[in-house]
């Protein structure tokens, strides 16, 4: 965790970047796979783990069935984002391209897939398990600064704010958990607020990492319980992050890592004076790294 003074001097608050860019496969993602992934283990042998991902769930995988010498296939929508399409395949595993444009159809494929003896789907959307891995980083924040007002997360398929949510609220109740979503694939924002299922026909965005389109009921009602407010930001407020986070801060975040700093310089919601913001991500494509740059 680092300290963000232009963040900081900006928003007149003592902000922190939660450096998750710095793990194995640049995403906080490893923290939950080999979490769920040993666990499963502990239950009996398996010969090959699958996983359908718009990228960093997947290279999570790959990697910890390398460490744990399983082999691994993942199931990737189309038009996947590059950088993280091509960790996956330096990692070992096998790539399935889906097809469709978002998670449905690599989910279905992967789920048809998993049904062979042997074969263990790892979803990060609903194991049970994993949620537990990304949960470690409120404990890391709460220790390193129990100052702490709000963790500011972004949310996908919710497994990351699940996790950092249910730990704060029993370490330090009082921290207020504020989700981030993507205006153009806001299914959990919508479901949050009318709390139940509700999908949205597309996810276009840019965050990749937050692109969800069909929430769980489970998560809905997790996030309900645990989440204290949730901001939508925009393509652009998404581009200006990344380029603020890059040359003001020296940190590299793709579009879903940058989601905290984009919410946070709305205003939109009540912080309080010292916030973390969970950096989620640094796999960015130099398509979208040119654009930010190029546009702000």
């Amino acid at each position: 965790m680092i300290g963000a003074p232009f963040l900081g001097q900006k928003t007149g608050k003592n902000v922190y970047l939660k450096l998750e860019t710095e793990l194995p496969t640049g995403t906080f993602k490893v923290r939950g796979a080999f979490w769920a992934l040993a666990q499963r283990m502990k239950l009996g042998p398996i010969q090959e783990v699958v996983a359908c991902s718009t990228g960093n769930h997947g290279a999570a995988v790959a990697y910890a069935a390398k460490e744990f010498g399983i082999a691994a296939k993942i199931f990737l929508p189309a038009n996947c984002n590059p950088v993280k399409r091509g960790r996956i395949a330096r990692l070992g595993a096998g790539i399935v391209e889906s097809g469709g444009g978002d998670l449905a159809s690599a989910f279905k494929l992967a789920s048809e897939y998993a049904k062979q003896r042997g074969v263990h789907f790892l979803n990060d959307a609903t194991d049970e398990e994993l949620p537990a891995g990304p949960a470690t980083i409120s404990c890391e924040i709460l220790e390193q600064f129990p100052a702490t007002n709000a963790i500011v997360v972004p949310m996908g398929d919710t497994a990351l704010i699940r996790g950092i949510g249910a730990a704060a609220k029993q370490i330090a109740p009082q921290v207020r958990i504020i989700g981030v979503q993507a205006e153009q694939a806001p299914s959990y924002y919508l479901s949050w607020k009318e709390g139940k299922v509700v999908g949205t026909e597309t996810c276009d965005t840019i965050a990749d990492g937050l692109a969800t389109r069909t929430p769980e009921a489970a998560n809905v009602r997790d996030i309900k319980r645990i989440v204290d407010d949730v901001v939508l930001v925009s393509e652009k407020q998404l581009l200006r992050a990344i380029e603020t986070l890059l040359v003001e801060e020296h940190v590299l975040a793709e579009p879903a890592g940058a989601a905290s700093t984009a919410a946070l310089l709305q205003a939109k919601v009540e912080y309080g004076d010292n916030v973390v913001l969970v950096v989620s991500g640094a796999n960015i494509s130099r398509e979208v790294l040119n654009q930010a740059l190029r546009d702000n």
